[in-house]
This record gives structure tokens, C-alpha cells and sequence, in this order.
């Protein structure tokens, strides 16, 4: 059986990590709690429909996940087949990289693992019509870089509308914190059952790797998962920690279920959140540099 990554495209290509970020010391801080004088009105929130909300169980506590069907559909009906069959229950997070990202799905836990389900095929990029729900963070020359709702994405601008055939412009997820994507082998068509979530940024990967989804709580979860301890992250001696229980949210009892709830990209207190990372952040601005803040209720 063929390797999914670890031996291949993710371990070669794009794991050596800057000796700056190795000696940074860890994660940056997470951004300031909103002030009185920034409180979100309720009509500010979104809330996550459950059928596109991923309930990750943990060894070290819960990840939720946003799925973007519209963005990458193979891979997000792929992912919910895999929850619903319980394939993801007990597996590892067999490969872990500080300053990188966490990868799971290997049922063998050795990087060589799938399911019994066909390869899919690439989805590294998307069509986005006028429709589409997206709020523009900065408009570099040629693109707008923003939110398609919870995630962070690029895209040609509106006035190509115009200039396509379908009326779509082209338009990519972007590999910041939380950001989940498809692991792979060296073949663009070869994602299976594998997947990461990004501790860090890691802009190396956009358009080359599938992004089905974003964390919307937990990103601490992600980050305090062990380390890897051998080549290229994965584990070797140290024991790792692992998905207890995987389930799509609309499968969960409503008394059980947990309720996700994102700032809208639409309010007013996103355009405010925005302007203070542009202001902070200056010429090095990225969109990775803000935080939709999210409520969470329900669920245990």
C-alpha cells in the first residue's frame, strides 16, 4: 500500500521548517479578548450549520471543524463518509511537526495507511461566483485575499466576472492556523483518507495541497498534541495522542450536540477586527493575522 505523505510529497518538499520559527519559542500569543467597547451584538454571529460541522474528540480535547463542501466537495463528502462509518475513531495523530501542522486518518498509525475507498481527485482550487459569501480583508493588485464565511481564501477579483465563460472566478484556500487539509502522496490525485490541521502558517502549501475545512475551536487542542519524535515528525518512540471520536454534528443528538457560532464576515465588528490587524500588523499584514473570535455552546 502506497504512502499517503509520509514518506513523499508532504515529507519532502515542504518539512524543513526555518531554524527562525524552530527558535521562536513556541506559538505567538492568542489576540486580546474583545473589550466592553467591542462586545459582539448577537446579530453579529453565525452561526456553523451542523451538517458542515466536524466534532474531533481528542486525548487532548475537542477540535471543531468547518467543512466547506462548496470549496472542496469530493473531500468534504469523503470526510463525513469516513466520520459516519466510525473510521476515524481511535486513530492516531501519527505525525506531529511543531511550528507545522498535526496529520491523522492512518488507520496503521504509520504514514502508510487509508481507507478502502478510491483516491480522490485534487480539488486545490475553486470556482466563486457573485453568490458566493465572501468578505474581502485586502485587495492587493490583481486579487482580493479574505473569508469564504470561517475561511481564509484568495481570489481573482469580481471585475473578472465579466471576462469567464461560467462567470466564476478562480479561488484557493490559504494555509494559515486551523486551516484542515488532505494529505497526499506525490500524485496530485492521490488524497484518501489522511488529513492535517495546521498549527502555523505555511503558505508553501497553498494550491498544491486540498484545504476541505477550518477549525472554528480547539486550535489550542491542536497545538498541544505530542510531538513527533522521529524523521519528519512522526512518532517513534513517544506514545501519540489520538482521535477518540469523530462525528458529523447533525448526527449528534440536539441535547448532545454542540452549537458553533462565528463572527459574520458581513458585520460591522469584522471590517473592525481587520482594520486592527492591518493596524498592528503594518506592511507584514496577512490574513492569517486575524482571528474570526467564536462562541461555543451545548455539547459535552
Amino acid at each position: 500500500m502506497k504512502p499517503i505523505s509520509a514518506a513523499a510529497a508532504l515529507a519532502a518538499a515542504f518539512f524543513a521548517i526555518p531554524a527562525a520559527a524552530q527558535d521562536a519559542g513556541g506559538p505567538p500569543p492568542p489576540p486580546p479578548a474583545p473589550t466592553p467597547e467591542t462586545t459582539i451584538a448577537a446579530t453579529e454571529w453565525r452561526a456553523v450549520p451542523a451538517e458542515n460541522l466536524l466534532v474531533i474528540d481528542t486525548t487532548k480535547g475537542r477540535i471543531l471543524v468547518e467543512l466547506t463542501p462548496e470549496v472542496a466537495p469530493l473531500h468534504v463528502e469523503r470526510i463525513k463518509l469516513l466520520a459516519r462509518r466510525g473510521f476515524y475513531d481511535n486513530v492516531p495523530w501519527h505525525r506531529v511537526i511543531d511550528w507545522f501542522m498535526a496529520q491523522t486518518g492512518d488507520p496503521l498509525g504509520n504514514g502508510e495507511g487509508q481507507s478502502p475507498y478510491p483516491d480522490l481527485t485534487a480539488e486545490f482550487t475553486f470556482r466563486r461566483d457573485a453568490t458566493m459569501p465572501f468578505a474581502a480583508a485586502a485587495e492587493p493588485m490583481g486579487a482580493r485575499v479574505g473569508f469564504f464565511r470561517s475561511l481564509p481564501v484568495q481570489t481573482q477579483p469580481d471585475a473578472a466576472f465579466a471576462q469567464t465563460g461560467d462567470g466564476k472566478v478562480h479561488g484557493w484556500g490559504l494555509y494559515c492556523p486551523g486551516v484542515a487539509g488532505m494529505a497526499r502522496d506525490e500524485g496530485n490525485d492521490t488524497a484518501n483518507s489522511q488529513f492535517f490541521i495546521m498549527r502555523q502558517a505555511y503558505p508553501a502549501l497553498d494550491k498544491r495541497y486540498t484545504i476541505w475545512g477550518m477549525t472554528v475551536s480547539g486550535l489550542d487542542v491542536v497545538r498541544s498534541l505530542q510531538v513527533g519524535d522521529g524523521d519528519n515528525g512522526m512518532m517513534s518512540q513517544t506514545q501519540p495522542d489520538r482521535m477518540t471520536r469523530v462525528r458529523v454534528a447533525a448526527d449528534i443528538p440536539e441535547a448532545e450536540r454542540p452549537i458553533a457560532q462565528v463572527l459574520a464576515t458581513d458585520s460591522p465588528r469584522f471590517r473592525a477586527l481587520v482594520d486592527e490587524a492591518r493596524a498592528a500588523r503594518g506592511a507584514d499584514f496577512s490574513v492569517c493575522d486575524v482571528t474570526l473570535p467564536v462562541q461555543v455552546s451545548g455539547g459535552s
